[in-house]
């Protein structure tokens, strides 16, 4: 029996989209009750304008279990919606008792976050974490291009928290980007903001995080982007999807040990697990129980959306005997290609499509760190599993071979070079092709006085030799309000003199100079940026993020950029579109962009130890002429400092 065309209205209920797969493996029983649940719930929001206590209760339950409803091979999550006002959608049923999601029109989607603590178990230790809502990693922001969303966000916790919106553009808006004293204030304990923004011409998979302190820990989920329907992927519809969300574990507090650190002048320790959705694997202790595992079916096609929530490891990931298709970087789609592994550094996405064509087994998917700087690696690998439909789980998963060597740069090259923008009528490149303004920028460690720390210096990384310092109050108010005194907009095109950028190691007049330094930029100039790596104590790579913007790629290399021949060689017609880019070890990376995007805009290294030593700044790009292209007003809600 096939049932079509069934419109239904959801109130104060989110359903994940058809593809959605949150959990790992569910048992027929489990699967009976959560279809007899979800369509208990579905059948009382089309027959009655308001819920019953009832059916608040059953969706309570829903939120508490986290349940997960298989969809043909897929799960969906339902959660509770905390009143939150009436969530529009259209529900086709596929079969009986599967379920598929389509949103027919844009929309406007609501969230309730509570940052709170709650103590969790893992590598046979237990800690309390923050998470939200209880969750770690947190719920998943499901959205339709062109929908409105509202986040609320009550802090329980005994921090400050503050949420970036990772790759999301927040048009005019960047009083919802979320960086702790760059776009806002922080959410003070037991205080609440409201985030409020448009998703306008993104689609794909992004990601949400705590931007403040090293919260980001453990203060993490995905964002699902749909297309607009009609619209479809321009590759080929997979059968399900899942998120694999790449994170660290440390079985210690780790703002204690960040704490401590800074007060040696030295970093912190490193993890002691890495993990995927939260789970560290069975190659750690007392991990067996903490592994995420999904089902495939021979013959099917998956899309995987991995997202790096990493603190400080670039990461190699690849499926044990199978084939990735690479088809979407940072929510933009690419010329699909074929690959046995992926790199993915902190702050990036990739969405790989996985074909179930091996023998029927059970597979290990597995992640490393890559380094090839000549400092120490955190060298542990974190597993999952791949398993074929009607394979016992007694049997020992299959490694992968294909993982590259923790120091493999050839690897890293050739895969960036893989990476192209589509170029189509429907998404095109816009590369800018005439640049107004053009920019070098050096990155460098160094080491400052510090009397309290040992051996009397602390380490510091720096942009032109510019240890970015952190404001009291948030740069964009102080922008928006013309207040004085809070940064200057001095910050350099070219670093203070060239030398041989990435030649010997230099270890001696390693100062930096400090200050709140912004670079500001005419509305609508055209930007070319290259990030050069530098040999100041070491050669290392790091992946930037450019807050509210996209950028493109168009050329990267090895030593130092030569301004005469090196532009030659730009990519200008299919350059990779991205919000974060890995600059290699001991060379450079090229991007262009256009500031068409009002406001203040922070840019970073997103290894988390090198933005806390100060490898940060902002760009504040001015008001055009006309209304539309001017910061909006503050929301009445925004955190007071």
């Amino acid at each position: 029996m096939l049932i079509r065309g069934l419109t239904l209205q959801c109130r104060s209920i989110e359903l994940d989209p058809p593809i959605g797969l949150q959990t790992g493996l569910m048992n027929d029983e489990q699967g009976n009750r959560s279809r007899q649940l979800a369509l208990k719930l579905m059948l009382k929001s089309s027959s009655s304008s308001s819920w019953s206590a009832a059916a608040k209760e059953e969706e309570a339950a829903a939120e508490e279990e986290r349940l997960s409803i298989p969809t043909g091979g897929r799960t969906m999550a339902i959660q509770h919606g905390s009143g939150l006002g009436l969530l529009h959608c259209v529900i086709l049923l596929c079969s009986v008792g599967f379920l598929c999601f389509i949103t027919a029109e844009a929309a406007v989607k609501k969230y309730q976050f509570n940052v709170q603590v709650k103590n969790v178990s893992r590598l046979c230790n237990a800690k309390p974490i923050v998470t939200v809502n209880g969750m770690f990693p947190g719920p998943t922001i499901y959205a339709r291009e062109g929908d409105q969303v509202l986040i609320n966000v009550t802090n329980s916790a005994q921090y400050n928290m503050s949420i970036h919106w990772h790759g999301l553009k927040q048009f005019r808006n960047g009083w919802a980007d979320g960086p702790a004293y760059i776009t806002q204030c922080p959410i003070k304990p037991s205080n609440s903001y409201t985030y409020a923004f448009n998703i306008t011409g993104q689609r794909g998979t992004l990601w949400w995080h705590a931007h403040i302190l090293w919260l980001r820990a453990t203060v993490y989920g995905a964002i699902v982007i749909m297309p607009q329907t009609p619209a479809q992927f321009p590759f080929p519809q997979p059968h399900q999807e899942t998120n694999i969300i790449l994170g660290e574990w440390w079985n210690s507090d780790v703002e204690t040990l960040v704490n401590q650190a800074n007060q040696l002048g030295l970093p912190p320790p490193s993890s002691d697990a890495h993990t995927i959705n939260g789970k560290p694997g069975p190659l750690f202790p007392c991990s067996e129980k903490h592994t995420f595992a999904m089902e495939v079916e021979s013959g099917k096609t998956y899309l995987l959306r991995i997202i790096n929530a990493a603190l400080n490891d670039e990461l190699f990931f690849a499926v044990a005997g199978h084939t990735m298709t690479v088809v979407e970087i940072d929510a933009v789609y690419t010329k699909p290609f074929a690959t046995r592994a992926i790199l993915i550094a902190p702050g990036q996405t990739t969405n790989v499509l996985v074909k179930a064509d091996q023998l029927p087994d059970r597979y290990f998917m597995a992640a490393k760190p890559f380094m090839d700087a000549p400092v120490p690696v955190d060298n542990k690998t974190v597993t999952a599993i791949l398993q074929y439909k009607g394979i016992s789980t007694a049997i020992l998963p299959k490694l992968p071979t294909s993982l590259p060597a923790s120091n493999d740069t050839k690897f890293a090259l050739d895969y960036a070079s893989k990476l192209k923008s589509l170029n189509t009528a429907q998404f095109p490149a816009n590369v800018p092709l005439k640049v107004d303004r053009h920019m070098f920028y050096t990155i460098g460690l160094g080491k400052n006085p510090c009397p309290s720390c040992q051996n009397d210096t602390k380490i510091s990384a720096s942009l032109n030799n510019i240890t970015f310092v952190m404001p009291k109050v948030g740069l964009l108010q102080a922008h928006y309000f013309n207040t004085s005194g809070v940064f200057k907009t001095d910050f350099p095109d070219r670093p203070p003199k060239s030398f041989n950028y990435t030649g010997a190691p230099l270890t001696a007049n390693l100062a930096t100079s400090l200050g709140t330094r912004l670079s500001k930029l005419a509305f609508n100039t055209t930007v070319e940026l290259v990030l050069q790596d530098t040999n100041l104590l070491t050669v290392e790579s790091h992946p930037f993020h450019l807050h509210g913007y996209n950028f493109f790629v168009v050329g990267t290399g090895v030593g130092n950029f030569d301004q005469t021949k090196d532009p030659a060689k730009f990519n200008l017609v299919d350059p990779p579109e991205r919000n974060t880019v890995g600059v290699p070890t001991g060379g450079w990376t090229a991007i262009r962009f256009r500031a068409d995007n009002p406001g203040v805009w922070f840019m970073h290294c997103h290894l988390e130890l090198h933005t806390m030593w100060g490898l940060k700044m902002a760009f504040v790009v001015e008001d055009g002429k006309s209304p539309e292209q001017k910061v909006l007003p503050p929301p009445s809600d925004l955190p007071p400092c």
